[in-house]
């Protein structure tokens, strides 16, 4: 009775089973990155500060860091302020991921049929070039989103900022950042599912087909996370001040105002809110997303 009901009244599960594989991934991946955005979009708040922090105290005066930030947000924005800039940050997200994913999958079913698993190497250009797809696609509101954060725009709405940026700037300024963007999630991606697809394969058969998969696989996605995130941070800093930037940096110019203001040291400011956001949101976007992934019958 139950089936007939669904097949002649178009439930969603109907319409959902009869959807192509990757528009699948897309909704998965979707509903991942809404889920890890909304918990830490307050660590992505404070490592915007932090990057964008102008040094204008005197030598040995006490270093600003990660706690001194989150304090000050709170006194001066309150609570909710940690949540500045959710706004983009959703709309980059909900679907950033889910282009991300479905073009993971569909690379990966093009390119690796008969269920193969990509090597070390394959897997680094797999999560590099998906990665790439979506980091172009979604760059303008990467840009709103950095700018929100940041606490130097007084924009009221994503469409708001969107068109104040075009009027002021130009449409140019949309895509500012893109070589440093790129650089820094293309790389990321790649070694992030370089090390967490070899980190699941060595897990023990009796793990990884247990109750508690869920719960090593994101353990293999935090020890994947910390390994990328060091690595491409100076990346993201340069990332970060182009964008905010009212001109038009290139990526040279960030790179020598970084050094000179901040010396090598500058480029990992932010190292640490950066490290747990990114590193606990890939490790559940992808946990969340290989469950449900699962649910549907599809080999992520």
């Amino acid at each position: 009775m139950q089936q007939k009901q669904d097949s002649q009244g178009g439930k969603p599960s109907s319409i959902l089973g009869k959807a192509h594989p990757a528009l699948k991934a897309f909704m998965c991946g979707s509903l991942s990155g809404t889920c890890s955005t909304l918990l830490f979009q307050p660590l992505d708040l404070v490592k915007t500060r932090l990057q964008t922090l102008q040094n204008i105290m005197k030598p040995g005066a006490p270093k600003v860091g990660m706690m001194t930030v989150l304090v000050q947000v709170i006194r001066t924005e309150t609570f909710l302020g940690l949540w500045k800039g959710v706004s983009p940050s959703f709309v980059r997200c909900i679907p950033g991921v889910g282009i991300y994913f479905s073009t993971f999958y569909s690379l990966k079913q093009h390119y690796f049929q008969e269920g193969r698993a990509p090597n070390a190497g394959e897997a680094v250009l797999l999560g590099a070039g998906a990665r790439a797809v979506a980091g172009v696609c979604m760059l303008p509101v990467t840009v709103i989103k950095t700018r929100f954060e940041s606490g130097r725009y007084n924009y009221v709405s994503v469409l708001g900022a969107l068109k104040s940026v075009c009027e002021t700037e130009g449409p140019r300024a949309l895509f500012s950042g893109l070589t440093a963007t790129l650089l820094r999630d293309a790389p990321f991606s790649g070694i992030y599912v370089m090390f967490y697809s070899q980190a699941k394969r060595s897990l023990p058969p009796e793990v990884s087909s247990s109750p508690y998969a869920p719960l090593g696989n994101f353990g293999c996605g935090v020890m994947a996370g910390v390994l990328a995130s060091v690595v491409t941070q100076p990346a993201d800093v340069v990332k970060t001040h182009i964008q905010v930037s009212p001109s038009h940096w290139t990526t040279k110019d960030a790179i020598r105002y970084i050094y000179m203001e901040h010396g090598l040291r500058g480029f990992f400011r932010g190292a640490v809110p950066r490290s747990l956001r990114r590193t606990l949101m890939a490790a559940m976007a992808w946990t969340v997303y290989e469950q449900l992934m699962a649910r549907m019958g599809l080999k992520s």
